[in-house]
């Protein structure tokens, strides 16, 4: 027992010197199962194989004194090639499974559960995609002639997938940069509607989110509600106040379904990204992001109760004539939300004819709204379509559903208005310069193609008489994607909210001129910002902007003219100043000079093992033989080092 003990004592003692060599060789760290794992097997092949065809000479007598050097040079030629074995597992480990392709050992059984959840849902998602014939879609094979039917699949098997799926369809239908015609036309009817949740758990959630009774803080709750949706439902209530609201519920389950689905998406547009072009181009790993950072906050209710306080701030700022709910934040949480209720009904059923309104007077009024909000207040409603618009019982237009807001800072709203002046102009290199301004630029941009582009879409949707519609964006998003530009996520919702609108527009008034009141709109502006009053603030914000600089250039002149004097005026601008460039120039170098060393070794190792003259260490072992031996174990260290540091690098890039 004690001699079985001491071997295995040896074993790991050899094994764990054998790890740390291999580890130290390459100066890479590795998982300690791994470590394990290559180091048994080096140890292994030194015991059984190098050892014994090594030493085969002395199998069966013992070596003479003169043998004794020659047996402690094998000796020690064995203990080098055990790490250097090991080194070989690490790297072609490295090169085949890169580290963090899998989970660590401790997390298997600890995610076990999500696992299994995810895979059930791929499962069903694969089910749903299969019984609405999407599977040939999947694969990449599709036909143009068939795109109709597919549209209408995708829809289906979006609206049979759930509320995260659905979202997605509502959002793909609005990037008419993305998809074909036929696709954002099916994908436009998705209805986020389900079955409503009981109007008594429903209560008890309200309850839970109050800390109350709910007869202590509602005159009335009608537990039937009024709308229910994936997410959500709506039920309206009355406050002992008097005040009527609405008390907007999130339905139970429906977070944890969302970060789920949300897992799946992203996962997908990783291995998109990674494995195809086309996603690459399209920045599927983006518009997932912005996605999922867009329902979480739809499904977060407190995030709403923000946006409606926000934009309410800044309605009371300038007067604003579109009324937005006030929410009661005292009595809301992440799951429920209660707000004013407006008096009205929804815009698109209004009747504005038997009202007595005029229709072009109520969209031209609603599209003023809509800019004021992106150029003067920089929070605007990223989704005005007609379910979201109602008319009020005063008259006044009223927006709810601020679960999704864009945002634009000074930066970009400036962006936005010389993109809008560019259009007003019909200057097609103008309006190139401001799109390609403000977004990534491509690294081969045919920038003259895409003036012609963009002046050829404006002759032909912005001249007098033309009858700008939904086709008008499309073409400019196409025009955009074609060209590769990449519009900054929050300029890319402004261009949705205002294609989304268009038809609420058209809706409302069929003939509608959206040019034309626009550029009423923007002169309006013009107007407003050439006011003295204007004028003065903008030059006090620009020179507020430029003080910090203006107070430190005389210090930065006195140090120009001082080194100018002394001749150091060149000894500032160095070659590679920062440090990350000299460390990647010094990285490079160091693996240049490591593969040179590692081939000039490697070819003298060659040479040296081809000659059998000089000393005889063994019967069967020339000296220079074992000196060749030995470079070519230094070779293979110095060629080690470069693959696994290749390797690695690209694994951290992944």
């Amino acid at each position: 027992m004690t001699e079985l003990l001491l071997s295995a004592f040896g074993i790991a003692v050899n094994t764990a010197a054998v790890a740390y060599v291999a580890t130290r060789l390459l100066d890479i760290r590795y998982t300690a199962w791994r470590l394990i794992v290559v180091s048994v097997c080096g140890y292994a092949s030194i015991q059984y194989g190098l050892l014994p065809s090594l030493l085969e000479p002395f199998r069966d007598r013992e070596p003479g004194p003169d043998e004794i050097p020659a047996i402690l040079a094998l000796w020690g030629l064995i203990l080098v090639c055990a790490p250097v074995i090991a080194m070989v597992l690490l790297v072609i480990w490295e090169a085949v499974i890169p580290t963090g392709a899998v989970p660590p050992a401790r997390t298997w059984f600890k995610g076990l559960r999500t696992r299994a959840r995810r895979t059930r849902r791929y499962l069903q998602i694969l089910a749903i995609a299969g019984r609405h014939g999407l599977i040939g879609l999947l694969r990449g094979r599709r036909q143009a002639a068939q795109d109709a039917e597919l549209a209408r699949s995708l829809r289906r098997a979006l609206d049979d997938a759930g509320v995260t799926f659905v979202k997605l369809g509502q959002i793909l239908s609005t990037r008419r940069d993305l998809l074909p015609a036929v696709y954002i036309a099916e994908l436009a009817g998705l209805q986020d509607q389900a079955a409503p949740v009981d109007g008594h758990d429903a209560a008890r959630q309200v309850e839970t989110a109050i800390g109350a009774p709910i007869d202590e803080v509602f005159a009335r709750f009608d537990p039937e509600p009024v709308a229910a949706a994936s997410i959500a439902q709506v039920h309206t209530a009355v406050l002992h106040s008097g005040e009527a609201v609405v008390v907007k519920v999130r339905r139970p389950g429906a977070a944890a379904t969302v970060e789920r689905d949300l897992d799946i998406i992203r996962r997908l547009a990783r291995t998109l990204d990674r494995l195809t072009t086309w996603g690459r181009t399209m920045d599927v790993r983006g518009l997932a992001d912005g996605f999922a950072e867009a329902l979480r906050e739809e499904v977060d209710f407190t995030v709403e109760a923000r946006n409606l306080a926000q934009v309410a701030a800044a309605h009371e700022r300038r007067s604003a004539e579109v009324r937005v709910p006030r929410p009661h934040t005292d009595l809301s949480d992440e799951r429920v939300l209660v707000m004013e209720r407006l008096p009205g009904v929804p815009l698109a059923t209004a009747g504005l004819g038997e009202r007595g309104l005029d229709g072009r007077e109520v969209a031209t009024a609603l599209l003023r709204e809509m800019f004021d909000e992106i150029m003067v207040d920089g929070i605007f409603h990223a989704d005005p379509h007609p379910g979201n618009l109602m008319l009020l019982d005063d008259g006044r237009i009223g927006l709810i559903d601020y679960g999704s807001v864009g945002r634009l800072d000074r930066e970009l709203r400036v962006s936005f208005e010389a993109i809008l002046q560019a259009v007003d102009r019909q200057d097609g290199p103008a309006l190139a310069d401001a799109l390609v301004g403000v977004s990534t630029r491509p690294e081969e941009l045919d920038q003259v193609g895409l003036e012609r582009a963009l002046g050829s879409f404006l002759a032909r949707h912005l001249v007098p008489g033309a009858a700008p519609g939904i086709r008008m964006f499309t073409e400019l998003f196409r025009i955009i994607a074609k060209y590769r530009i990449v519009i900054p996520p929050e300029l890319a919702a402004v261009f949705r909210s205002l294609a989304t609108l268009e038809g609420c527009l058209t809706a409302i008034d069929p003939g509608f001129d959206l040019i034309g009141v626009a550029r009423d709109i923007g002169q309006r502006y013009a107007e407003r910002r050439m006011r003295p009053a204007a004028v003065q603030d903008m030059v006090m914000e620009e020179v507020a902007d430029l003080m910090p600089v203006l107070r430190k250039l005389p210090r930065r002149f006195d140090r120009l003219v001082a080194a100018a004097e002394s001749g150091q005026l060149t000894a500032n601008v160095r070659l590679l100043a920062r440090a990350d460039d000299r460390r990647v120039v010094t990285a490079w170098l160091h693996q240049i000079l490591l593969t040179v060393l590692a081939a000039a070794a490697g070819l003298m190792a060659v040479m040296l093992l081809g000659n059998e003259s000089g000393p005889a260490l063994t019967e069967d072992l020339a000296l220079y033989q074992f000196f060749g031996l030995a470079l070519l174990l230094i070779a293979s260290v110095m060629a080690l080092r470069v693959l696994a540091d290749i390797f690695t690098r690209r694994g951290r890039e992944d």
